[in-house]
């Protein structure tokens, strides 16, 4: 088949197509015809080996790991001797990396994974539309209600309201009853308000620091503001889950001071990660089933054209997903 492989860190042009050998599905895994996979940070980072200190797990020198992409779409073509939850023909979407399996592959025609790590396609939306979903809205999902607590009538400010994790934040917490500000650039004010937003900020006009209002929880998406700014910007008890990568400098200064201005403040300030589960992937989709969540895929590539989709998402301001669409080109 072929895939995308990457024998070295470094910028997009270590990304190459090249023909390797089909996977073979193990008896609790679904082999499945990869239909799109959305480009995330997460494959960027892997991509860079950045920040450096992930390269003491995922290989010092070159990546352990030589195949990319995460999240995949696709149809179930054959399965393992333990797999009850699919049939051959059913249309899938999730995740090919997990703490339980650190894998990837998505940038292929064929992908083998354990059946935990999916569920099945909601009718009625695209494989682009499918692929763009479990990395971001688990992202989303796990900065509200897992580390947010969030609670109806919330406050919320959303910094990065138009990125890949901002859509499903906004449209989650708004459908729990929160009021939502968004923050984004003048271009996408209007898509940010039409996903649920009451209020919209364009960054190029108003700063975060000339705010004179404060938040019960803020979903940070960028990570361009300091921990002391960010407790700033909380009502007392509030929280704010920092997702965005705004470079390691800012970076260490997060995880150095998020529990000190915590402890010192006792507002709950701290970096937050996607954390998988079937169940909350299964509740996503489900939202999406009742029309009350939905994807936006700016930008769609072939797969030859991975280099270039990771660097449209390099610079930071791509609109909801990018997608790779495997099945247009093979």
């Amino acid at each position: 088949m072929q895939a995308i492989v990457q024998k070295s860190y470094g910028p997009p042009s270590v990304l190459s197509l090249q023909e390797i050998e089909n996977p073979e599905p193990k008896p609790d895994e679904i082999l499945i015809q990869i239909k799109a996979t959305a480009i995330n940070p997460l494959d960027w980072h892997f991509m860079r080996g950045a920040p450096y200190f992930m390269r003491f797990q995922f290989g010092l020198f070159r990546p352990k790991i030589k195949t990319v992409g995460a999240d995949v779409a696709g149809i179930v073509i054959s399965k393992g001797s333990q797999v009850k939850q699919f049939e051959i023909g059913d249309k899938v979407m999730g995740i090919l990396f997990s703490k339980q399996h650190m894998s990837l592959g998505g940038l292929a025609e064929y992908a083998a994974a354990p059946e935990a790590l999916f569920v099945h396609m909601p009718a009625e939306i695209s494989f682009a539309e499918a692929a763009a979903l479990p990395v971001a809205g688990l992202t989303a999902y796990h900065g509200l209600f897992s580390f947010g607590d969030i609670q109806p009538d919330d406050e919320v400010l959303v910094n990065g309201a138009s990125g890949g994790v901002g859509i499903f934040t906004v449209q989650l917490a708004k459908n729990t009853g929160a009021r939502v500000t968004g923050v984004c650039s003048t271009k996408n004010v209007e898509l940010v308000r039409s996903l649920g937003a009451e209020e919209v900020i364009d960054y190029t006009k108003t700063s975060l620091d000339q705010l004179e209002q404060s938040f019960d929880l803020i979903i940070d998406n960028v990570g361009n503001y300091s921990v002391k700014q960010y407790a700033g910007l909380l009502k007392p008890g509030g929280k704010c889950a920092i997702i965005g990568y705004g470079g390691f400098k800012k970076l260490l200064g997060h995880m150095l001071q998020s529990p000190r201005l915590s402890k010192k403040t006792g507002k709950k300030i701290g970096m937050v990660s996607w954390e998988y589960t079937k169940k909350d992937l299964a509740y996503l989709a489900d939202q999406m089933e009742q029309n009350k969540l939905r994807s936006i895929v700016s930008k769609t590539y072939i797969l030859p054209e991975t280099s270039k989709a990771m660097e449209h998402l390099e610079t930071g301001h791509a609109v909801g997903k990018v997608v790779v669409e495997i099945g247009r080109y093979t």
